[in-house]
Formats: structure tokens, C-alpha cells, sequence
């Protein structure tokens, strides 16, 4: 779940209310989430939350020596990077993207970054790791102006993309292979053409970035199950504040109610003093939904609603430290529930106990979600199946492998997986989506699972 700037300022007065409201009714209830989280399921897999913050920058520069192993067995000189998620990923500078070019340079045979950046980020750029930095004043850059540095003029219109290939000329690159990590287009060529006397190749290692990403290393894994328990334990305050005082809320007021509490929680054992590169990539938002909105994966309307008896209510969203986090979603049936209700619930939730099982290493993407839409149909339930059963989780949110009939990625050791085979019926009001983070384990064994919530009836079929 990401929540954009704009959008916070756009709910903040009424976040602040709705969060208030529901505050005081777990205060007065005495909501704390002890009750639910004395139903999480035990932890047996020997993954041990981490204890830092992020992950550290030694663990970025193993990253990249392990790139430039590859950069040298393909002949390149260098990685010249512009994707914000291979950025961070290989140099730990978190950091905005806009319109704003901003780019780093991996040498491959020495453990350096060079740096082309906007103005506004000069502060976050050299107090992090930079061998080397070069500047523009911002986007659309006037050659020669700078008013940070007193110099303000109208100059001829930079074209910056030319400006970081200079950059690269001039530090003895020209007539090298460099590698990027996205394609060059068809302008991008003809200023490579333009900058370089000699002939330059210029190679994508997307794909190369993006598998390394996909494969979570057991640090990255540490830092998720860290995450994972911050939020298992604002699901339970959220289970508890729905039983205590659900139908004199909306499901508004309880998503905020929980967020509220998970932030808290979350930023208890994070260090923050205000400085660059603290509580970097934290992140936790909860969403709930209630009723008829339940009914659609995903839904174009506010959700602002009384909860009531008889209806479909889900708890969801997604938690982060250091960039490291996934989603947490439990579907609950709010009594009394119907014959029908309740068969879609448990074909939803029964798929996801499969995907845990049949999410093994060696096995393909495909023939899990063929396995899993198999028994939906099965089930009667084709005509509530809207799409797959999940997609692999990254930093970025949504990332490769996916569990799609057409993905014959095979699934290996590390890579994590939402838990999604969800079911939906408009026409009849409601629908049912759970999803955690599965990890794939080695020797075949099946997936971790990052959160300690169970699946059971106790938790999610609740009456209020």
C-alpha cells in the first residue's frame, strides 16, 4: 500500500477525526490487542527478526560486488543506473523520484558511486556514499545557472541526459560497453552518438536487477519478518477494537484507528532525530472496507460506512521498515452470514493454505495458480474469480515472479509471494481476499509464512 503526499494532505483533517473517534472507543473498551494476539499462530520456522533499522551500507556494496561480478564477465565497464528501486537497492540512498533525472554510476572494476543529481538532493547525496557527484540546479536546467550559488541566468536549455554522458566521457568512458538498467530510446541513442567520438555500446541489465531484487537475500528476509511483526500486531488491535466496538463504527474510523496504532508501535524501536537516513522506507497504512465495497478487487470508491451485522468486512494493508515489508490482509464474515457467504469465504481461504503448500522451490509460477484456479472452478466459483492468485512482493510493492497461468518462472529460494486467490460477488454485495507474504524455503519445503495471523474461523468469522 503506498499513500501518495498528495493524497495525505488530502485526508489529513479527516484522518485526524475519524482516527480520534475511533481512539477513544479502544480507550474506553480498553483495546489493546492483547485478546487476538493471544491467537497467532506459533512461530516455528527459525526466522529471527532483525534488530536494525535499515538494512546497513556494507550490505549494499555486497550487492553491487555482486553485480559487478557480472558487469566483468560481460565485458562492461560500468552500470549506469536511473531506476529508483535498483538505486536504493545497490547503494541504500532512499530517495523521491519526479520528473527530476537522477541517476548513479557503478564502475565495475573498483567499489565506487558516481552521482548525477538534481540540487534539492545535494544534502541527501553527499552525506551518503558518493565518491563522486555532479549537479544540475533542477529540472528544466539553464546551462550555467546556478542561484544556490548566486548565479542566475537564462541559459541555454541543458539537455541532461547529454550532461550525465559528458560526465561519463570525461571520466575516461568513451569507447567502453556500459550497461543501464533501462533501454535506451531512440533520442537516448542519438545523444550517445552525439557525446561519444568512439563507438560506445550501451546494454540493458534490467533483467539482471530485477532478479536480484526478486531473490531476497536472509538480511532482507530478517528485516521483512521485523515488519510482519509490527503488523500482526496491529491487525490484532484491529480484530479486537471491531469486536469491542464495531457496529458504533465505520469501517473508515477503524482502519484509522489501527493505522494510528500500528505507526505508534512501529516507530517505538526506530531511531529518528530528524537527520538524513533515519527511518528511511517506513511505511505502515490500513485500509478497511465493509459491505458492498468488499465486493470489488479494486474499488474506485470512498470507503466511509457504517459496520453492520450480516456483512463482508476486510482488514488490509501494507507495512515497511527500511524498504523491507508486505501486505496483511484477513477477510472476516461479520455474523450472521449466509450459506453462500460462507462457501466463498472458505474456498478463498482454503486456496490460500494451498499456495503455501504447492509454493515450493523448483516449482513453476504457472502450475501453482493452474492448481489453485483448478479448485476454484472446482468449487463452483468461476463465475467470482477476477485474477490471479498473486504476485511476487519487492520494495516497490508489485514485483516479478507472478502466480499467473502464463508466468513458467521457476520459484526459488527467497523470492516472496502475496497471498491473493481472491473471490468476489458484487451482485450480491461482498467478497473475500486474504493475503500475507509466503516466502519460498529451500529443499522443497513449504512456504514461510511472514505474519503470525491465522486463517481459522475463530479469527475471521466474528460476531459482534
Amino acid at each position: 500500500m503506498k499513500i501518495s503526499r498528495r493524497s495525505l494532505l488530502a485526508t489529513t483533517g479527516a484522518a485526524a477525526a475519524g482516527s480520534l473517534l475511533a481512539r477513544t472507543a479502544a480507550a474506553q473498551a480498553g483495546v489493546d490487542g492483547s485478546k487476538s494476539a493471544a491467537l497467532f499462530l506459533k512461530e516455528d520456522d527459525g526466522l529471527v527478526p532483525a534488530t536494525v533499522d535499515r538494512l546497513p551500507l556494507e550490505w549494499h556494496k555486497g550487492r553491487v560486488k555482486v553485480l559487478q561480478e557480472y558487469l566483468q564477465d560481460q565485458g562492461y565497464s560500468g552500470a549506469l543506473l536511473s531506476d529508483r528501486w535498483n538505486i536504493i537497492y545497490f547503494t541504500g540512498l532512499f530517495h523521491s523520484t519526479t520528473e527530476r533525472p537522477f541517476m548513479v554510476f557503478l564502475p565495475a572494476d573498483k567499489m565506487a558511486a558516481i552521482w548525477f543529481h538534481p540540487g534539492l538532493d545535494r544534502d541527501l547525496v553527499k552525506s551518503w556514499w558518493a565518491t563522486e557527484t555532479e549537479s544540475y540546479f533542477d529540472f528544466q536546467h539553464a546551462e550555467g545557472a546556478f542561484p544556490n550559488l548566486g548565479k542566475v541566468q537564462q541559459g541555454e536549455k541543458v539537455n541532461l541526459y547529454e550532461w550525465v554522458l559528458k560526465g561519463l566521457k570525461k571520466r575516461g568512458y568513451d569507447g567502453k560497453r556500459i550497461a543501464t538498467d533501462r533501454e535506451q530510446n531512440s533520442r537516448q541513442k542519438e545523444s550517445a552518438a552525439k557525446i561519444f567520438i568512439k563507438t560506445t555500446e550501451f546494454g540493458s541489465i534490467s533483467d539482471r536487477c530485477e532478479k536480484m531484487r526478486m531473490v531476497k537475500t536472509p538480511e532482507e528476509l530478517a528485516l521483512w519478518r521485523r515488519a510482519y511483526r509490527v503488523f500482526d500486531e496491529t491487525h490484532a488491535f484491529a480484530r479486537d477494537l471491531l469486536l469491542a466496538k464495531g457496529t458504533d463504527l465505520t469501517d473508515y474510523e477503524l482502519g484509522h484507528a489501527a493505522e494510528e496504532f500500528g505507526t505508534n508501535l512501529l516507530l517505538k524501536g526506530i531511531r529518528r532525530d530528524g537527520t538524513p537516513h533515519t527511518a528511511v522506507g517506513v511505511e505502515l497504512g490500513v485500509g478497511v472496507r465493509v459491505g458492498r465495497g468488499t465486493g470489488y478487487p479494486h474499488p474506485n470508491q470512498f470507503h466511509h460506512n457504517r459496520i453492520q451485522k450480516g456483512q463482508a468486512l476486510q482488514i488490509a494493508g501494507g507495512v515497511e521498515i527500511g524498504g523491507c515489508g508486505g501486505e496483511l490482509y484477513r477477510a472476516f464474515l461479520l455474523a450472521p452470514w449466509t450459506d453462500h457467504q460462507k462457501k466463498v469465504w472458505t474456498v478463498s481461504r482454503d486456496c490460500c493454505v494451498m499456495q503455501k503448500d504447492l509454493s515450493r522451490e523448483g516449482i513453476a509460477c504457472s502450475t501453482v495458480a493452474y492448481q489453485i484456479h483448478q479448485h476454484q472452478v472446482k468449487e463452483g466459483m468461476q463465475k467470482y474469480i477476477y485474477h490471479r492468485p498473486a504476485h511476487g512482493m519487492g520494495m516497490e510493492g508489485h514485483q516479478p515472479p507472478y502466480l499467473a497461468l502464463g508466468d513458467y518462472t521457476m520459484l526459488e529460494p527467497g523470492m516472496i509471494f502475496s497471498v491473493e486467490p481472491g473471490l468476489y460477488d458484487p451482485e450480491n454485495g461482498f467478497g473475500v481476499n486474504f493475503s500475507d507474504g509466503f516466502a519460498v524455503q529451500s529443499g522443497g519445503k513449504p512456504s514461510l509464512q511472514m505474519s503470525r495471523l491465522p486463517w481459522s474461523e475463530e479469527w475471521c468469522l466474528v460476531k459482534l
